[in-house]
């Protein structure tokens, strides 16, 4: 019905198509004169807005190669940024007062901002739809809102599965940038038709839902009014949401005028698309690729863990600079030796979920990698188990790592914090009712939306201004309370860690992410809350 993933075409390093406008001789002079000054405005540096142009005669054609991004997004501006309302007046004085926050924004557009512009000229699109990241996300892959919507285009579960959009343990297709970017630029094509090629009504469909703006429309044509974005009873959300690209569009067409900072971006690939055509270890292709392993995820944010999904995508992204020496390395490096490879022996106990949950790996990955089918594992059966190459702290942008970073951010005031392990019959309302706070804070502190549903055994970070009653209290007139942060050692347990700090086991897992029947793992970081006077007797 719709284009898969894997029918993305693949970043390749063709020139941006030059544009060719027809203009009389007193017209071209004052563009090339405008043109400079913008550059130079854009750029700060006379050496960067070299460009070659050549003196046209009379109804001459004038070819324009635009050395940035922005330039190239202000030519293929179709919208009517320039109208008249109050809603997108509004949203511009926003823009307009915060010009950190487009720096910013800006700047985190980088890698993605041309990929996204070259897909839009190559559908015929306005390019004001490049800027639309900015008000879905801030051009923040890893984003996930309140109404469980993820990726930098903000994908809801059932759109991305209707777009063909893959989400399990391993990967998540609405934030990867290839598959996501297909998917947004498909949707917006299909509602631009189905709602008579008008792009305000495609875009407040894309916000709320067609059947949102459907309705609107139908109770406005039965009250005989016009059928219009603007004359739209629409979501409040949605009301703001159009102005917001707009205002957006007007204040990047004329930058300087409003004394906004853009980030200078080229006008050239940022990162090419290597077929990779098995499973690998981040870490791994981050060391080939000579690349540090935060740019790898931040340029294939679609991937969970530490590791390619064993089913794919097989494609990973790296900077057009690192294209040539990764393929090398890659074609160098066996696909039996892209993964960490471990023998283990059964024990009583054990089952598939608890060593995936172990080795931070899928029950899956280790049926396919053992030929097993169904469930069953045998006490002294042997099996071979992939794991990570380096430390979990190593993946710092793998989805388990970026939620403890989340879970361990103190907001505003509070400032203590404690873990709540799910209980059955448990919600996000019951549990922040208990700890008096907000649901909508304790889903943000764990990364989730308010609807997300529970899992028994979860772990949830909860932050309150309340002094944490589950500390160790002090044995003795004279002892010391500190918070002191301890890395599991090989053969450590919670028994042998609370033995050692003179703690309980519950201590240690009201403080701490971890389930007290999973085996701790060398390196792991734990908090603990220790008298200093007698725990090292």
């Amino acid at each position: 019905m719709v284009a898969g993933p894997e029918q993305v075409p693949v970043v390749d390093d063709e020139p941006e198509p030059i544009r060719t406008i027809t203009i009389d001789h007193e017209l071209a002079n004052e563009l090339i004169a405008d043109t400079a000054r913008e550059l130079y405005t854009d750029f700060g540096d006379p050496l960067q807005c070299l460009w070659s142009i050549e003196q046209p005669s009379v109804h001459e054609p004038v070819a324009i190669a635009a050395p940035n991004i922005w330039q190239t997004i202000r030519t293929g501006m179709t919208l009517d940024h320039q109208f008249a309302h109050r809603r997108i007046d509004a949203q511009f004085r926003w823009y307009k007062n915060h010009p950190s926050y487009m720096a910013r924004v800006s700047k985190r557009a980088e890698r993605y901002i041309y990929y996204i512009t070259k897909q839009l000229i190559a559908r015929e699109m306005p390019l004001e739809l490049a800027l639309l990241p900015i008000v879905e996300s801030a051009y923040d892959p890893f984003a996930y809102s309140h109404g469980r919507a993820s990726g930098m285009w903000q994908f809801i579960p059932s759109t991305a599965r209707h777009f063909k959009l893959q989400q399990n343990w391993w990967y998540d297709g609405r934030r990867d940038i290839v598959a996501s970017t297909d998917a947004a630029l498909t949707y917006l094509s299909s509602l631009h038709k189905r709602f008579d090629n008008d792009w305000l009504l495609a875009l407040a469909a894309y916000n709320s839902g067609q059947g949102t703006v459907a309705k609107a429309i139908a109770k406005n044509r039965r009250r005989g009014k016009p059928t219009d974005y603007w004359s739209l009873d629409l979501p409040r959300e949605t009301k703001s949401y159009v102005p917001k690209l707009l205002a957006l569009a007007k204040l990047i067409n004329q930058p300087q005028r409003y004394g906004i900072s853009l980030h200078p971006i080229p006008n050239q690939p940022y990162f090419a698309a290597v077929d990779i055509q098995s499973q690998i270890d981040l870490a791994q292709a981050a060391q080939l690729a000579q690349l540090d392993i935060d740019e790898i995820y931040r340029l294939n944010p679609g991937f969970n863990r530490w590791a390619t999904p064993p089913s794919g995508p097989h494609r990973l992204l790296v900077p057009v600079a690192n294209q040539e020496v990764f393929e090398h390395q890659l074609a160098e490096h066996p696909p039996q030796q892209r993964l960490l490879w471990t023998r283990y022996t059964v024990r009583q106990g054990d089952s598939l979920l608890s060593l995936a949950a172990r080795f931070n790996t899928s029950a899956e990955l280790i049926r396919q990698s053992n030929n097993i089918r169904g469930n069953l594992i045998r006490v002294g059966q042997s099996l071979m188990i992939a794991q990570a190459s380096n430390s979990a702290d190593h993946y710092t942008l793998s989805a388990k790592q970026r939620l403890k970073a989340k879970q361990q951010t103190p907001r505003g005031k509070a400032n203590k914090q404690l873990f709540h392990t799910v209980k059955a019959g448990d919600s996000l309302w019951s549990i922040a009712k208990r700890y008096r706070v907000k649901v909508a804070s304790l889903a943000k502190w764990n990364a989730m939306a308010p609807k997300d549903t529970l899992r028994l055994g979860q772990k949830l970070s909860v932050w309150t201004k309340a002094p944490l009653t589950h500390a160790p209290r002090a044995s003795t007139r004279d002892a010391v309370v500190r918070k002191v942060g301890y890395r599991v050692r090989k053969g450590d347990s919670l028994a042998r860690i609370a033995q050692r700090f003179n703690l309980r086991i519950k201590d240690i897992t009201t403080w701490n992410p971890v389930n007290r029947k999973a085996y701790l793992q060398p390196g792991q970081q734990l908090t603990l809350y220790v008298n200093i006077t007698d725990a090292f007797n």
